[in-house]
């Protein structure tokens, strides 16, 4: 098992129940970039979106599973403008 140190580009990242959340397209800072053309839906459709790298349980093969299940990781996603 890895840890969130271990994040690449490339990577899925699931959920705690296995649920798709996105590809990171980048590691930046403390933030894991999603790709955007599998980011978010609606008014939320065609950007990228972060997450924090704190939501990283652990880091398995190419999986990224987050210590929250997808439904609810998708709510603490960042907008791009937030990027530092």
């Amino acid at each position: 098992m890895a840890g969130r140190d271990d994040v690449r580009e490339g990577m899925e990242v699931i959920g705690a129940d296995g649920v798709h959340v996105g590809p990171v397209d980048r590691v930046q800072g403390d933030r894991i970039k999603l790709t955007r053309a599998d980011s978010g839906q609606g008014s939320h459709e065609g950007h990228h979106h972060y997450l924090s790298r704190g939501l990283v349980a652990e880091v398995e093969g190419e999986k990224v599973r987050l210590s929250a299940n997808a439904d609810v990781a998708v709510s603490f996603e960042e907008e791009e403008d937030a990027a530092s």
